[in-house]
């Protein structure tokens, strides 16, 4: 139904309840007056059943940009107090005068509009809001539909961010681009008392305004920060919008421990819509000059990036240090299959660079970079995987490192069938690798490993339950370049493996805490059996233990990797309850425990580990609580029975109420080894001050401008219980005052057993002028540092025109 209708139909109002008949008799009558008044067009609104929902379409007529083949056929309505003029030629509007078309909106005292030329020509207070850009000034004079055309003493206000700014004259050369001459700039919201001034503006004598590419350049100009010019700008390009573009970011000034003064000046190259860079000058005062940089691109069937940075004369060092990272992943089809190729290349120039130079990301503190390159091929159920992998170790004196062992080559297929029948599931997989490294480190010979895996299984599935029985063959082949303990230059090993999954699931309604719940009772058994065959001679080249948990206790082998495979006679049982909401699935609660029971000794193990003979395992104990979206809790406790102590536990908890609102907390124990509590969090300091209700919170919808003016408190504290010091510690302040934001963060990171390094991290970042840079401290640190860390400045929506319609 039309809502202009609406005020037409017949209305009743009832005082008392109506017999069911004459309500029906009403609503006929009123459908055959609105038929009678409005005719066909409503027939078949009158032939549907009084409660048959009218569904809503979008209307064309609330698009953000008007089509240009219908703007020219706009028409243009005036309005205002007193009026006159010729038909066709001229029209003269006095007194709230107005001029509409389209998604532009002229008002002023006198409006005079000349009709073959398209030509208004305003003056008094005069105002143009031209799809949510508001001008405002003296004298208008505007071709309307080309509009072009120049604006005196003007006051301006851009609707995409919130930028405004004076001008003794802005010309319109089109409806995208404007010339502001003697112009002043800034984002910061103005305040309505006298004497107000921004805390950052830059005054230009020209400002040119490209609205296609949202842009703004100043020429001429000078940045003010607080009433004292900072920074001269004879030319600068700056974003009109959260747009991509090429510009300067905020600079990192900081104090090394190590280094001493440091001054990093990111620039960002928005090269095309799929492709950019970003260049890096940096200051090093005990060290030299650094440069680097990051190319990033994105094509429909491949993407990647290229880092690097050089340091040429490190002065500490007493040489030239640099590094370089290439990512590369094409996937693509062919008549022949789909072809995949993948890149992933990092090497530095020495062993000291992640101590001296790294950036305290994960990424920069890595001792063990990889040189991998790998093609793939799929043809409906087979897979073929080339693969070249080799290791740069970054060794410390102190901790050294055993080089991991480099593939020169490895060769893998996979056939897993999709149509077996009968309910089969079947994989065969071969591979064959050549390892290799220093034997001097390893203290093993090097070899060529094939193997063949293949495996099949039957799954039962029900509703309430599942058996899976599999059976599994692995055939193994070494061919060492040196002789073994025993003398041999080769070995072989086959072995097959017997296992069956099974479980049920259970479910009630339950109510706890006056919450309705799904309740799940979920018992689990998985039974394993593998024969015993001597492998205590073979050396050990990609195999380590599985770590002990929830998600490895249900599986046939203990190790990861094909150089052992443990010989099993076991079974594990496990419990598990959760707590689902009835309406949505989402998990409140979840509870579990599992166990092994060994029926016999497992006397294959890694060098240096004894036998396993304890007939009950540890025992794994966890939980998860998301009772409410705001609060998170986990814990995993491993547990011996026997000596009836904890071996390890983890427990972590995260309370984030809205966003830039978070703490996490988390201790980690594992026994005779390591005790740890890590705390996180970013919060507003007036919350804890408690004047909260004095600010307005955090909006999704546009967090900038109700962020305004707020101090945050930001951190992460890593303490050590067993050596009674802190680890690892990032804290500092952040301030939001709408229009530019600042950091101050101290980091201190352990960068070796006995050493650490620390820095003290300056940023200011003006809004809507400089951008923020992915990599640019101290941002990184406190992404990588801080769980559920955000951004301050994030605004997800775009404004729409209509939000400053007229």
């Amino acid at each position: 139904m039309d809502p202009k209708l609406l005020p037409f139909y017949p209305r009743f109002t009832l005082s008392r309840p109506m017999p069911r008949s004459r309500l029906r008799a009403t609503a006929a009558w009123s459908r055959v007056v609105a038929l009678a008044l409005y005719g066909a067009p409503l027939a078949a609104w009158a032939q549907e059943a009084p409660s048959t929902p009218v569904p809503l379409r979008a209307s064309p007529q609330l698009s953000e940009t008007i089509p240009a083949a219908a703007r020219a056929h706009l028409p243009i309505f005036v309005s205002g107090e007193h009026m006159w003029g010729e038909t066709d030629e001229r029209t003269v509007v006095e007194g709230a005068a107005q001029l509409r078309r389209g998604d532009t909106v002229i008002h002023a005292d006198r409006l005079e509009y000349t009709a073959p030329d398209d030509l208004a020509h305003a003056t008094g207070q005069v105002r143009i809001n031209r799809a949510g850009n508001v001008y405002e000034g003296s004298e208008l004079q505007l071709h309307v539909d080309a509009f072009d055309g120049f604006f005196n003493d003007a006051r301006y206000q851009f609707l995409a961010n919130g930028a405004h700014g004076e001008a003794t004259r802005v010309d319109f050369l089109d409806r995208d681009r404007a010339v502001v001459h003697d112009a002043t700039y800034t984002t910061c919201t103005r305040e309505d008392f006298a004497g107000w001034q921004p805390d950052w503006i830059i005054r230009a004598e020209r400002i040119d305004i490209d609205q296609v590419e949202e842009v703004g350049t100043a020429h001429n100009g000078v940045l003010e920060f607080k009433g004292v010019p900072i920074l001269p700008v004879p030319y600068i390009s700056f974003p009109l919008s959260d747009k991509r573009k090429s510009g300067l970011l905020p600079p990192t000034v900081g104090l090394d421990s190590v280094n001493g003064f440091e001054y990093s000046q990111p620039y960002y190259w928005n090269i095309a819509p799929n492709r950019d860079a970003t260049l890096e000058a940096a200051l090093i005062a005990k060290r030299g000059v650094r440069a680097g940089g990051e190319f990033r691109y994105l094509e429909p069937t491949y993407r990647g990036r290229i880092l690097g940075d050089v340091l040429p004369s490190d002065r500490l060092r007493d040489r030239t240090r640099w590094s370089y990272t290439l990512e590369h992943n094409t996937n693509f089809d062919s008549p022949l299959g789909g072809i995949g190729i993948g890149l992933n290349i990092r090497r530095v120039s020495d062993d000291n660079y992640w101590r001296d130079l790294g950036r305290g990301t994960q990424s920069d503190t890595q001792r063990l970079l990889p040189a991998d390159a790998l093609v793939t091929w799929g043809s409906g159920d087979q897979h073929v995987m080339l693969r070249t992998l080799k290791w740069q170790t970054l060794q410390d004196p102190l901790a050294p490192i055993v080089p991991p062992y480099d593939r020169l080559p490895q060769l893998q297929y996979r056939y897993v069938p999709s149509q077996l029948g009968l309910g089969l599931d079947a994989s065969v997989e071969l591979d064959t690798t050549h390892f290799h490294s220093d034997r001097s480190l390893t203290l093993q010979p090097n070899a060529q490993r094939s193997y063949a895996l293949a495996q099949i299984s039957r799954p039962f599935l029900w509703p309430a339950g599942f058996v899976t029985p599999r059976l599994q063959l692995h055939a193994t082949d070494y061919q060492f370049d040196t002789p073994i303990a025993n003398g041999a230059r080769s070995a072989s090993r086959a072995l097959p493996t017997f296992s069956i999954d099974s479980g049920l699931v259970f479910e009630r309604d339950a109510r706890f805490f006056s919450r309705d719940f799904v309740q799940t009772l979920e018992p689990r058994a998985f039974y394993t059996y593998t024969p015993y065959r001597d492998q205590h001679l073979l050396p050990v080249y990609d195999t380590a233990a599985n770590d002990f948990n929830f998600a490895t206790i249900y599986t046939e082998n203990a190790y990861g990797g094909q150089d052992r495979i443990a010989d099993n006679n076991l079974l594990t049982l496990g419990l598990t309850t959760r707590l689902l909401d009835p309406d949505t699935g989402a998990e409140a609660a979840r509870f579990g425990v599992a166990q092994r029971v060994r029926f016999s000794n497992q006397d294959v193990t890694l060098p240096g580990e004894p036998v396993v003979q304890d007939r009950l395992s540890d025992l794994m104990v966890g939980a998860a609580l998301n009772w409410t979206p705001q609060w998170g809790f986990n814990s995993t406790v491993q547990f011996n029975p026997k000596t009836r102590r904890s071996i390890r536990s983890t427990v972590g908890a995260r309370y984030q109420p809205a966003p830039f609102h978070v703490v996490s907390a988390a201790y980690r124990f594992q026994r005779d080894s390591s005790e740890q509590v890590d705390i996180g969090w970013q919060w507003p300091l007036a919350d804890l001050w408690g004047l909260a209700a004095q600010t307005q919170p955090p909006s999704e919808t546009h967090a900038g401008a109700l962020r305004e003016g707020r101090w945050y408190g930001v951190g992460r504290l890593n303490y050590s219980l067993h050596d009674r010091k802190l680890v690892d510690t990032v804290v500092g302040l952040e301030y939001d005052s709408c229009c530019w934001i600042g950091r101050v963060v101290l980091e201190r990171l352990q960068n070796s057993l006995v050493t650490s390094n620390t820095r003290l991290l300056f940023q200011i970042e003006f809004v809507g002028f400089s951008r923020l840079s992915l990599g640019s401290n101290p941002l990184t640190s406190l992404r990588q540092n801080i769980p559920g860390y955000r951004t301050l400045g994030d605004t997800p929506t775009v404004p729409s025109r209509f939000s400053n319609y007229d």
